[in-house]
């Protein structure tokens, strides 16, 4: 179990949803996507009467497939303009994407309460420091900068590890701490900075990462972000992230059967009512 910001997760809480607010349009689901003032304000408020436990704030899209990379500069604009704007809307708490340390220290700086590193502290060296001063909780993703070798489901674990390690070392709390092993970075080929090259079949991977959750979890509360992600896409021959509502909320109630602890979404009442349902059927019968 863990305390995510002000917000108890894992063990016999019920099941969480995060709420994604993407302000980068080079997001790869452009509906996503909220760059002004009028419409972040409006999602953030729509998502909280929908029930969302947390806001994670994105300013660079970091889709595999997509050549998306900005300046921390605009990163940072984009994610403290965002801020703002849910500080004066909610009090709900905000999760920050992002694994550049500069744009964690000004988002941290600014009252978040969250990281969300989708490369578990291992792409900005410096983020260590920023964490160990701020002490935030952390989401921490499995991510390695070279070929993946092996069993995919031994290699996710291996990664998890590596950065729990760091942040061990930057004095964090474990009961700070959420797992995410990473569905839809992991690419045979890939135009972002942020994939992982693997040599066996990406789709089978995530499939794989996805039937052993529980496997995956080493004691700590996990998050899954499959919300119209590829392998969905590919599964269902719909190229188009808008058509992939229905084969995300079928993945996300057999993740919450699973073991997942956090849903990371773009879809939050829908989530939400599959979390519901998916709760009352489960064996283990989280919160409710």
């Amino acid at each position: 179990m863990a305390k995510i910001a002000n917000v108890s997760v894992g063990g016999n809480n019920p099941v969480r949803t995060m709420g994604i607010l993407n302000t980068s349009p080079e997001s790869f689901y452009k509906k996503s996507v909220k760059t002004n003032k009028i419409h972040i304000k409006n999602t953030v408020k729509l998502m909280e009467s929908q029930g969302a436990d947390f806001i994670d704030v994105g300013g660079m899209s970091t889709a595999p497939y997509l050549s998306t990379t900005v300046s921390e500069e605009t990163e940072s604009k984009r994610i403290i303009n965002a801020i703002k704007i849910i500080q004066n809307s909610t009090n709900l708490p905000i999760s920050v994407d992002t694994c550049r340390a500069k744009v964690a220290r000004t988002a941290l700086e600014h009252g978040v309460e969250i990281i969300n590193d989708i490369s578990g502290l291992k792409f900005d060296k410096k983020m260590q420091q920023v964490v160990s001063e701020f002490s935030p909780s952390l989401i921490l993703c499995a991510f390695d900068s070279k070929t993946v070798l092996g069993n995919p489901i031994t290699y996710t674990k291996k990664l998890l590890k590596d950065s729990l390690k760091i942040a061990k070392k930057s004095q964090i709390p474990l009961d700070k701490i959420v797992l995410d092993p990473s569905i839809g970075f992991f690419r045979k080929t890939g135009k972002g900075s942020f994939y992982t090259k693997i040599k066996s079949d990406w789709l089978e991977r995530d499939i794989s990462i996805l039937k052993n959750l529980n496997t995956i979890k080493q004691n700590y509360p996990i998050l899954i972000s499959v919300s119209n992600k590829s392998f969905i896409g590919k599964i269902l021959d719909k190229d188009d992230p808008s058509d992939r509502l229905f084969g995300t909320i079928a993945a996300e109630t057999v993740c919450a059967m699973s073991g997942a602890d956090i849903i990371r979404t773009h879809n939050v009442e829908a989530t939400k009512d599959a979390i519901k349902i998916a709760s009352k059927l489960s064996q283990k019968h989280k919160g409710l």
